[in-house]
């Protein structure tokens, strides 16, 4: 009899740990550990060098296409959107985060080549539908997918295809991670945004989908300058979803079980504003499983007295952006 099932079993057993380490005064080495386990990125470079690459006037909006240096030579780039009706005062911004497929283009809507067509796929155009309610968004381009993969699988026939194996492969080699790389971009971002006249720099909230669902996760965990976060397919248990099937290799982290589950490590954000999305049929992160982590979740909350600040919504779909409670939710709690 194969019992290797058994015996992984019992060394994931072995290493939970208990609800416990969420109290006040555990919270920060937690934080610690986290930031430790994704890898230190040291960041020669001071200044942003941003390069503007192209303006577009839209019916609901104005697309800025930009980019700027994030870690040492990395270029980042980035689709602002702004609403055409900007008020006066300072505006509310989300971190609009994508998951796999060809990129920040797919989250607006726009097709491989930047043009506006009617392919909606699993991202429905959901950075678009945010800048439709008032709010500033900003879709980094996150490294791995679309135009951000390595020069050698920029030729794909699949447009869909990634370089997250050959980028996060060889990071493990140095001690450290893709999912740490692309927060440490991420909260590059948030630096460079700070400076706009017209970001509320208190009212900056994030929205991740799939793997941008983790990188949305570990950024705000990490960065309390993220006031509110929708987590869209991906909330999970390890043991249940990462564990239970093969997944891309940005959702491995060496050591993060001993740190403790996706649940306690998510609520590593309480007591601030925090919203989940998830499909009932999605096959990659089970409904079963976004069940066991929200009851998780909402202990913790309430430990903290923030039980209201935690909401979720199960819609009928699968491995999608639904968008239909999560876009005002999360509009509302930023302004």
């Amino acid at each position: 009899m194969n019992n290797i099932s058994m015996f992984l079993n019992q060394q994931y057993i072995n290493t939970i740990h208990s609800l416990d380490k969420h109290d006040k005064t555990h919270g920060k080495g937690m934080k610690d550990c986290v930031s430790h386990a994704l890898g230190e990125f040291q960041n020669n470079s001071v200044h942003f060098n941003p390069k503007v690459l192209e303006r577009r006037k839209l019916e609901n909006y104005k697309l800025i296409c930009m980019e700027i240096t994030s870690i040492n030579s990395l270029r980042i780039p980035l689709y602002i959107l702004i609403p055409n009706k900007k008020k006066k005062r300072k505006l509310p911004t989300v971190l609009a985060l994508h998951g796999h497929g060809y990129g920040m283009k797919e989250a607006i809507g726009l097709n491989i080549n930047g043009e506006q067509c009617k392919f909606i796929g699993i991202h429905n155009k959901f950075a678009a539908r945010l800048v439709n309610k008032g709010v500033i968004v900003v879709v980094p381009g996150i490294i791995g997918f679309g135009d951000r993969r390595l020069d050698e699988d920029m030729n794909a026939e699949q447009p869909l295809e990634n370089s997250c194996f050959e980028i996060g492969s060889q990071l493990l080699l140095m001690g450290k991670t893709l999912a740490g790389l692309r927060v440490q971009e991420i909260k590059r971002v948030l630096d460079y945004i700070q400076s706009f006249n017209m970001v509320d720099e208190e009212k900056i909230g994030s929205f991740g989908f799939s793997g941008g669902g983790l990188v949305a996760a570990f950024t705000s965990i990490l960065d309390e300058r993220i006031k509110a976060t929708v987590l869209s397919g991906y909330l999970s248990t390890f043991k249940g979803s990462i564990m239970s099937r093969r997944h891309c290799l940005d959702n491995y982290i060496p050591g993060i079980l001993e740190i403790g589950e996706m649940d306690e490590l998510i609520a590593l954000i309480a007591p601030r504003p925090l919203f989940i999305e998830s499909g009932k049929d999605d096959k990659l992160f089970p409904m079963d499983q976004v069940e066991i982590s929200m009851n998780k979740l909402l202990k913790i909350y309430k430990a903290f007295g923030a039980e209201t600040e935690l909401d979720a919504h199960y819609f009928t779909g699968g491995h999608e952006i639904n968008g239909e409670e999560s876009f005002s939710w999360l509009i509302q709690k930023l302004n």
